[in-house]
């Protein structure tokens, strides 16, 4: 008997797609390697242009590209085909929580609402939520699904196999962080994914212990709390990370040092690209030469902060993100404000995928200080490539004196009490000139002490800085 009230229809997810299509239209590894990774750039542009005008389509029918659209003065008539993807308008995050403070609390960027749960079984997601209340996003069938397939393509590529037990250290909770690789991971890989989340979920004592007893091969993480966990390891449980018998490690190296995490577990770091709202746009080969873009899923373009001009490859700028698979929030010329540059030659793999450089920042978290553009990422890098240290960092900025003027001080962990730490200060405060192009000052603390700012043992969003200036 039917509990009373109940619908008569409830949509089960395994019938909400075709999925024999959806796997021929964004093939999964190892298929994937064999055709759309190797497409010669026409094919690729004819896919491309066929979903860029579908996502179009699918933009005149929600509310917020139909009102942004049209302030710019664009009409459906002005886009016929890829080639006039730099006439739409940019928009950036704080677009969107314009969308949802008109529309509270959902937006009008989705084109979909809970509501359509009646119709399609939906899954809501969230942003970090570092300021404020985080942000939503709902995700149809198709969306979701197309990101495990992304996911496991990134996997694969970094050389998971069938029957590997992997680690998830990211934050498990409204974000994505843990439960896109999850999905991914079980539904694409055959690996098995062991989920302890970040340290606040599972300690990293305890983390370490089942590494150990479960023989897990791979880890993934942000570059701090890998970090992390091997000097726990080493340093408080007595083992050599190195034996702990990790293959590689799955992460999102920026700036950071991958010699040097490489050198701490014994293991190969492969470099990746993903958002909250898109989902998996690039991931590293086994040749670690730059980020293979998943352009049958994306285009994306380099654009100059200042101007919006796209830029040649090789040259640094924002990324500006165009999905092509999305129901949900498809984003159109979206200002990720991530800098990143193309590589200009090809990757010794044979795919025929655009790769991303690295990521150098986030254009909204550069500050300037005493007119110098600073990314608090160039900073970490200077203070990783100092063995003295253990990589850890805060960057504290205000201003000081009568005249207010901006300084910024640096705080850095270095484990072993007994060095001289004037000697190191100076060489870090010398070394952070040259490659900053600005003065800063350097306070080196002990270890631990900067956990109850950057939070690495409790979350796998680092904090970095905080500008008390504002």
């Amino acid at each position: 008997m039917n509990p009373t009230n109940a619908s008569d229809y409830i949509p089960w997810y395994f019938q909400s797609l075709d999925f024999e299509k959806l796997w021929k239209d964004y093939p999964p590894p190892p298929t994937y390697f064999h055709t759309t990774a190797k497409m010669s750039r026409d094919e690729l542009w004819s896919l491309q242009n066929k979903r860029f005008l579908e996502t179009i389509k699918r933009g005149w029918e929600i509310d917020f590209f139909k009102l942004h659209w049209k302030a710019h003065g664009l009409s459906p008539s002005d886009i016929k085909s890829l080639d006039d993807l730099t006439k739409i308008p940019v928009y950036d995050v704080h677009d969107i929580r314009k969308s949802i403070e008109r529309n509270p609390p959902f937006g009008d960027f989705m084109g979909i609402s809970p509501e359509d749960g009646k119709t399609m079984p939906l899954v809501l997601q969230t942003s970090g939520g570092t300021t404020g209340l985080p942000r939503p996003m709902l995700y149809s069938p198709q969306d979701r699904e197309t990101m495990a397939i992304l996911g496991g393509r990134r996997f694969a590529m970094h050389g998971i196999v069938p029957g590997d037990m992997v680690l998830v250290t990211y934050s498990l909770g409204l974000g994505n962080g843990g439960m896109a690789p999850r999905e991914a991971l079980w539904r694409y890989t055959g690996s098995v994914p062991v989920m302890t989340g970040s340290g606040a979920n599972t300690p990293t004592r305890r983390q370490i212990e089942i590494v150990k007893a479960w023989g897990v091969k791979v880890i993934l993480g942000f570059p701090a709390y890998l970090r992390h966990m091997a000097l726990v390891a080493r340093d408080e449980l007595g083992i050599d990370p190195k034996s702990l018998g990790i293959r590689l490690l799955g992460t999102h190296l920026g700036m950071e040092n991958r010699e040097q995490l490489e050198e701490l577990w014994g293991a190969k770091a492969f470099d990746m690209y993903g958002t909250h709202e898109s989902g998996m746009l690039g991931a590293e080969c086994q040749h670690q030469s730059g980020m293979h873009v998943m352009e049958d899923a994306f285009v994306l373009e380099i654009a100059d902060p200042e101007t919006g001009k796209i830029l040649h490859d090789g040259i640094k700028g924002t990324v500006l993100i165009t999905t092509l698979y999305k129901y949900g929030a498809p984003q159109i010329r979206f200002n990720v404000n991530d800098i990143s540059a193309f590589h200009t030659t090809p990757c010794s793999c044979g795919s025929t995928m655009k790769r991303l450089v690295r990521i150098f920042g986030r254009n909204d978290n550069m500050i300037k200080l005493r007119g110098v553009n600073v990314f608090p990422e160039a900073i970490g890098a200077v203070v990783v490539e100092d063995v003295r240290t253990n990589g850890e960092f805060f960057c504290f900025v205000d201003r000081v004196g009568e005249a207010q003027a901006d300084r910024m001080e640096v705080w850095v962990e270095i484990p072993d009490e007994s060095l001289d730490k004037s000697v190191i200060q100076l060489s870090l405060e010398q070394r952070m000139k040259e490659v900053l192009g600005v003065k800063v000052d350097i306070k080196l603390v002990n270890k631990g002490e900067l956990d109850q700012y950057t939070l690495t043992s409790q979350s796998s969003k680092v904090k970095r800085l905080l500008d008390q200036r504002k």
